[in-house]
């Protein structure tokens, strides 16, 4: 396959040379197109309406997909983003330059055309040919003939071969955006205010997650890629802002998966005066507002099931569904070694959990979060598991924190946010304690100058982070978040 491809490149390199001989520039910057293809085929209509057989000149453009010669005449497919329309030049209706140029054309090369719109014999909208002109000639030949991209690892190291042979990937650019857009559109009608935090940070703390690591000539110090945003726009509410929220990628250094990239998109929002009820409740209206402003409905597929985002969502208690569904009650197996050898006792492996909060995780993520289809809240948790969420007024034990689950995916973590600094700081402090005795687990980190932010006082408030590119899985139907993910990270070759 390799010859054959050099040897189209090399026959295309040729027609380069020769468009330059001819002092026709193969990527000139001076066409402006009036209509793109669904604007032609709009036109068109309003051509027939009018009872005339074409419309005034227009000017389009587009990637070439397909080159028919009939006769004395040749067809050429064209795609821009809205779609594909077919172009017709005919000997009598063209110049010798022109008829020249399409002697040099390829697929994948660009072109500007100008004429007006029509349909042919055989019903087909179609723009005549009065004008072509070369916009960028395709030295590679596009994926296995255009006619799709097969190969999983090619669609994603190379997305824009992707974009052009699958439009089912440019839709689902484009529905992502519709779904950012109604995100941020809620939050705005609520009387949020939209921040940018630094991705550069000294402390890479707000959440547990282990770090990508830099460094600042400049400064001659090491910073890390943030894993969170929680801490900074924390920050803000304490100078005032009573609802704040940011859009924005984080970087997490930890495994791949269809559900996992180490850098991904979230929406963090926190909230003065606000509790982890108030948060549920912004929450499920979040979702129900967006599914039914991009479906019309409330009730999407997801693969095999059919998703209900019409609030309210279920609410689970975790201890009580933890019992119901293990046996296990973890306010009777507060030891490390109770806990494993309960959870070993009902088939759980729990070699690679060293702390208890790290057998916690494990142990929900077995036994509760596959059975959570339906948008369900898990609420109130164990306290080792939450370093930054308020306590429970009714257990000290437990706070006031909830995730969101959907398919089986946990979609946000949220809580009352705790806003006691001396509290705050003895649980960092531990979490460092945590994060020496147990390295290879993902802990939080002590951040002094957040710290010295929260003793100057914080008033209650309510935070979430929804992680985005989920949310488009399940509202797109997409399995695997590196769909949804324009440019994945990918294993290297």
């Amino acid at each position: 396959m390799e010859p054959e491809i050099n040897a189209i490149i090399q026959s295309r390199l040729k027609k380069l040379e020769i468009l330059n001989e001819k002092g026709i520039d193969p990527y000139p910057t001076d066409f402006k197109p009036t209509h793109n293809t669904m604007d032609c085929l709009n036109l068109l209509d309003e051509t027939e309406k009018k009872d005339l057989e074409k419309s005034n000149d227009i000017h389009s453009a587009g990637r070439i997909t397909a080159i028919r010669k009939m006769g004395k005449a040749v067809f050429i497919d064209i795609l821009d983003e809205a779609g594909k329309i077919q172009l017709l030049a005919r000997n009598n209706t063209i110049d010798d330059a022109t008829k020249e140029l399409i002697e040099l054309l390829d697929i994948g090369d660009w072109v500007g055309v100008i004429g007006p719109v029509f349909r042919t014999r055989r019903n087909e909208p179609t723009v005549q040919v009065n004008s072509l002109k070369m916009l960028a000639k395709s030295i590679k030949p596009l994926p296995e003939k255009w006619h799709g991209l097969k190969n999983v690892e090619t669609r994603y190291r190379q997305r824009y071969l992707d974009l052009i042979a699958n439009r089912d990937v440019l839709n689902i650019v484009k529905q992502r955006d519709s779904i950012v857009f109604e995100l941020r559109k809620f939050m705005k009608e609520l009387g949020f205010v939209e921040v940018d935090t630094p991705i550069l940070v000294p402390i890479p703390a707000g959440g547990m997650a282990h770090p990508f690591k830099t460094y600042h000539n400049a400064l001659d110090r090491e910073l890390y890629l943030r894993i969170a945003t929680e801490l900074y726009l924390k920050r803000m509410i304490v100078g005032g802002i009573e609802k704040v929220f940011e859009i924005g990628r984080l970087f997490r250094n930890e495994g791949i998966d269809s559900n996992h990239n180490p850098e991904f998109t979230t929406m963090e929002s926190y909230e003065a005066y606000a509790d982890y009820n108030d948060v549920m409740e912004m929450v499920e209206n979040l979702f129900a507002h967006i599914v039914f402003n991009l479906k019309g409905t409330y009730e999407i597929p997801y693969g095999e099931n059919k998703l209900n985002f019409k609030p309210p969502w279920k609410r689970i208690n975790l201890r009580q569904s933890l019992i119901e569904k293990s046996g296990i009650d973890y306010e009777e197996c507060s030891d490390l070694e109770v806990l494993k050898d309960k959870m070993s006792n009902i088939g759980i492996d729990v070699r690679n959990q060293l702390s208890w909060a790290g057998l916690m995780d494990k142990l929900i993520s077995e036994k509760l979060e596959p059975d959570l289809i339906q948008p369900t809240f898990l609420i109130d948790y164990p306290l080792e598991m939450s370093p930054l969420a308020k306590r429970s007024k009714d257990n000290p034990n437990i706070v006031e924190r909830f995730e969101g689950f959907i398919a089986g995916m946990e979609v946000c973590n949220a809580f009352t946010e705790l806003n006691d600094p001396v509290d705050q700081r003895t649980r960092f402090e531990n979490q460092e304690k945590l994060r020496e005795e147990f390295p290879e687990e993902e802990r939080d980190r002590l951040d002094e100058d957040f710290l010295v932010a929260l003793e100057h006082g914080m008033p209650p408030t309510g935070g979430v982070g929804i992680g985005i590119d989920r949310m488009v899985m399940l509202i797109l139907n997409q399995p695997s978040i590196r769909e949804v993910i324009t440019f994945p990270q990918l294993r290297s070759l």
